[in-house]
């Protein structure tokens, strides 16, 4: 019985066959990746996967400062509140960056007459007055532990996104083939960056 023709519709492909793309300097995309998601893919061109990052781990950072209404994002680094989460949120970039300022101020910032990413105030231990970490807690009930998680990641998200600026895709679509010119059948394939 003789074999069916292969179909027009499903070439066969090179493994080699890879499509160009110019990643300009990936340092420089890392950084901008960081300091704002979607920021490096956009540097290179990659537009629509820029819109997309921007859009989703912005969107998760957002939403976890909303539930934890602005207070679950604050570097800390005293001893009885290490704020060991901020560690991810961090990776954000920008949009994380309030923090440290407001944790090397005497007096934080009032940001909406609320005190934006700012460590609340921590009692000692001995002490037995309620401090405002207590009370922001109580008041937020498990909201306060998922606006930490959509946060931290957010930022954890943000990393794949800088490896994706600093690397490249993880794989590209085939190139169109060249035909072979008379000189000698040279193949003409170049090959792409994976």
């Amino acid at each position: 019985m003789p074999k069916p023709a292969a179909s027009p519709e499903a070439p066969a492909h090179d493994p080699e066959d890879h499509l160009e793309i110019d990643l300009k300097d990936p340092l420089t995309a890392a950084f901008l990746a960081w300091l704002l998601p979607g920021l490096g893919h956009w540097y290179q061109g990659r537009r629509h996967k820029a819109v997309l990052f921007f859009v989703c781990i912005l969107g998760t950072f957002g939403y976890g400062l909303y539930l934890g209404e602005g207070r679950v994002v604050y570097a800390s680094w005293r001893p009885p509140d290490r704020r060991l989460p901020y560690l991810c949120q961090v990776w954000v970039g920008l949009p994380a960056m309030p923090a440290l300022v407001q944790a090397k101020r005497a007096k934080p910032f009032k940001i909406f007459g609320e005190e934006y990413m700012a460590p609340p105030q921590v009692n000692p231990p001995e002490s037995r007055v309620e401090d405002e970490l207590d009370r922001i807690q109580k008041h937020l009930h498990s909201y306060w532990e998922l606006g930490t998680i959509y946060t931290m990641i957010a930022g954890l998200l943000n990393v794949l996104a800088i490896y994706d600026a600093w690397g490249g895709p993880a794989y590209s679509a085939p190139a169109p083939r060249k035909k072979d010119d008379d000189s000698g059948g040279d193949d003409d394939r170049q090959g792409g960056a994976v």
